[in-house]
């Protein structure tokens, strides 16, 4: 893998860098565009992060009347994973991945030319949500004195909504055996040929 850090993403799907389109690709049925993605992101996010607050708090409510510098930590640490985040997905792919940010958009992402393997592209979208989400959920709630880990958990789990929609899109829409690519704005799988 090869990271190119590519600055102010400008909004305009057709500066991504691309490949060309595979013979029988078909476009996901997904988001069309930024702003109709950051929509649905926002409202799962909303929702995720909201669930596992009110489990969190009834499994550690005795916890947090205590501990308020814990709750204002678990508040401040996933905004320190949002970079991080993105390389965790960067290091799942074998070749150029490009780093694009526009923070005033709230936008901040990886993409990269080549194709994946359904199996790949779902461990790709998954692993920065396991590893800063979902693990420190689990233990603060195995633990619940550790309230930072559950407030942490639960907001980063619900900030990776956007992945959370990705995979949706690549369980229910890429038969067994297709790949996936990014093409502009849009995802796309076709089935490589014997």
């Amino acid at each position: 893998m090869k990271l190119h850090y590519k600055g102010k993403y400008d909004l305009k799907p057709e500066s991504l860098p691309h490949g060309e389109h595979m013979p029988g690709a078909v476009k996901f049925k997904e988001a069309s565009d930024m702003k109709q993605l950051s929509l649905i992101a926002n409202g799962m996010s909303v929702i995720i992060t909201i669930l596992l607050i009110i489990l969190a708090f009834i499994r550690c409510r005795f916890y947090m009347k205590e501990e308020y510098w814990q709750i204002l930590f678990g508040c401040l640490i996933p905004l320190l994973t949002l970079f991080p985040h993105e390389l965790l997905h960067a290091v799942c792919f074998k070749k150029d991945v490009y780093l694009y940010t526009n923070l005033s958009q709230g936008v901040l992402f990886v993409v990269g030319p080549e194709t994946m393997s359904k199996g790949r592209f779902i461990f790709m979208s998954l692993l920065p949500n396991i590893v800063f989400g979902i693990v420190p959920y689990i233990i603060g709630m195995v633990c619940p004195r550790l309230v930072f880990l559950l407030v942490f958990g639960a907001l980063a789990t619900g900030m990776g909504a956007g992945d959370y929609y990705n995979v949706f899109n690549a369980v229910t829409q890429m038969p067994k055996g297709a790949r996936t690519y990014l093409y502009q704005f849009n995802s796309y799988w076709y089935m490589p040929e014997e």
